[in-house]
């Protein structure tokens, strides 16, 4: 698989946000196998056990996430160097009926092979009685 061109990668990242807000789980899955058709590796977040394989690490999140959260991404802060994208990500958090907003900075980085390793940062929320704390306890168990 060729390294993805500026104008792909850009797509991709738009896709990535719009299908997620909309909720339509298809169009998030299809963008993500048009970009990375092999192996997916995935520190979400960074310091926590890697997350391998496009269910447990593309699919699960859409899964248990996307009901109570959207995306957009930071103007300005989206950056596209050669077959990596990286950007700050505001998280619109519905979390127990209370807006908030998380950020995550996160990068991409789409391999000739068709495989892509994703790092992201952020803070974890405290396993709690919220529901974003209980996300998390399905999500990052280990991290109770």
């Amino acid at each position: 698989m060729p390294t993805p061109r500026f104008d792909e990668l850009k797509r991709w990242a738009e896709t990535y946000v719009a299908s997620w807000n909309a909720g339509d789980k298809q169009a998030w899955i299809d963008n993500w196998k048009r970009m990375a058709p092999g192996e997916v590796r995935m520190l979400d977040p960074v310091g926590t056990p890697e997350k391998r394989g496009f269910e447990h690490a593309c699919v699960d999140s859409f899964d248990l996430f996307q009901k109570k959260v959207r995306f957009r991404i930071q103007p300005g802060t989206l950056f596209i160097c050669g077959n990596e994208v990286a950007w700050l990500l505001e998280n619109h958090i519905d979390n127990g009926g209370q807006s908030q907003i998380g950020y995550s900075i996160e990068t991409y980085r789409f391999n000739d092979d068709g495989s892509v390793d994703i790092r992201t940062y952020y803070k974890v929320p405290a396993h709690g009685d919220d529901d974003l704390g209980e996300m998390f306890k399905t999500y990052l168990p280990e991290n109770g």
